[in-house]
């Protein structure tokens, strides 16, 4: 089953990006940082999502990453499917922290059950049918709204939205240029999806290796 082993991040200062990323969410090989070259304005056309167990979590998270530069795009709130709120990191990258519970059940933990990459696309049936052929597995669909694919233990999962319903969801305008300032790290690559994504080829042993700068 193909899968994403890691997500990198292209930032201005890796350095000052990692002690951002480390300070809010805690360190996570996952999650990887390289120097930025591309120009990009507004929207960049995804999301990262931070899965906790409970509220108390997710208000850590919130409150961490906004003491360490973050800017609160949605209040951490109740919504009709659980507990979130959005930030977006001093990078430029919209981080949504949530958790399916309404009410906590103990002090927070700390803990980020799951990482979740939506990608915004013009087309979420066609892009599903793409990511099919490249070896995915679809886990959920919901008509041309919203589609989800299988996941490992210690990977990020994938999901496809409409672009401008997330960036909706994210707060931010949908409207947006240039990089998408992100690559995705998986054995199923490299290509370039239809909406622009870039996947790199890597295999397990590669995430969390040194930081490197990349030119598009």
């Amino acid at each position: 089953m193909a899968s994403i082993d890691s997500v990198t991040l292209e930032v201005a200062d890796p350095t000052a990006a990692r002690r951002f990323l480390t300070t809010a969410f805690g360190p996570d090989p996952r999650i990887g940082l390289s120097t930025a070259e591309a120009p990009a304005t507004g929207f960049r056309g995804f999301t990262l999502s931070l899965v906790t167990s409970q509220p108390a979590d997710v208000r850590a998270l919130s409150d961490a990453a906004v003491a360490a530069g973050a800017e609160v795009l949605k209040p951490a709130a109740k919504s009709l499917w659980g507990y979130g709120g959005v930030v977006r990191d001093p990078d430029g990258t919209i981080w949504q922290l949530v958790s399916s519970a309404k009410k906590d059940t103990g002090p927070a933990t700390g803990r980020v059950d799951e990482i979740v990459l939506l990608l915004g696309v013009a087309d979420v049936a066609a892009s599903k049918r793409f990511y099919v052929g490249q070896g995915l597995t679809v886990a959920k669909s919901f008509g041309g709204k919203y589609a989800e694919f299988a996941s490992g233990p210690d990977t990020v999962k994938l999901a496809l939205y409409k672009r401008r319903g997330l960036a909706k969801l994210a707060g931010v305008a949908a409207e947006g240029t240039g990089s998408h300032r992100i690559a995705i790290g998986s054995a199923a690559g490299p290509f370039t999806d239809p909406d622009g994504f870039v996947w790199e080829a890597v295999s397990p042993a590669g995430v969390g290796g040194p930081q490197k700068t990349r030119q598009r």
